[in-house]
């Protein structure tokens, strides 16, 4: 007789998920999926975005969050989110600023002030069942064409002394040659 495993407790792997990637990915319908990092305070994943910070589009009052294993990057977990805008000065603000500038690498000593006077600080807090866990994955191919750039080089060939000396037919490989 086999035994059959625990049932998933999916509020635990939603806030493992949150714990372990600061990254999420917000899927705005009708626009594209955004990568966001993030800070998860143990109900809430707050975000930043605006000049000098991530850059993510005005967010609707409901948007789906996927979370990523840390492990392999694979999609892990898919739910729906309600999307709110902390006004600054707020102790809701303060709270999610302190948390955010805690993580945030290479924070600059100005940046609490930055965020209040130019960017957007969201919460994302989710509810419902998920829309997608381990062992009800979509079916669908969710591929998506990557977002178009500006800053995106399609024929950069690094700068070499003297200029590269052209590869012949019968030029032996390289760890052949340091033998």
């Amino acid at each position: 007789m086999t035994e059959q495993p625990p049932p998933l407790n999916l509020s635990a792997l939603l806030s493992e998920a949150m714990n372990k990637s600061s990254l999420l990915w917000v899927d705005v319908a009708g626009d594209r999926t955004w990568p966001a990092w993030h800070v998860w305070d143990g109900t809430t994943a707050f975000v930043v975005s605006g000049p000098g910070e991530q850059p993510l589009p005005w967010l609707p009052k409901e948007v789906t969050i996927i979370l990523r294993s840390k492990d392999s990057g694979g999609r892990l977990l898919a739910t729906r989110a309600h999307a709110a805008v902390i006004a600054p000065g707020t102790p809701e603000w303060d709270h999610a600023a302190e948390l955010l500038r805690a993580s945030r690498l290479n924070s600059v000593d100005d940046s609490l002030t930055r965020w209040a006077r130019e960017c957007t600080i969201t919460a994302l807090t989710p509810f419902g069942s998920p829309l997608e866990s381990p062992g009800s994955y979509s079916a669908l191919d969710l591929r998506a064409e990557p977002a178009r750039t500006t800053v995106t080089t399609s024929g950069w060939r690094p700068w070499h002394w003297k200029g590269r000396r052209p590869r012949r037919a019968n030029d032996a490989p390289r760890a052949a040659r340091k033998r």
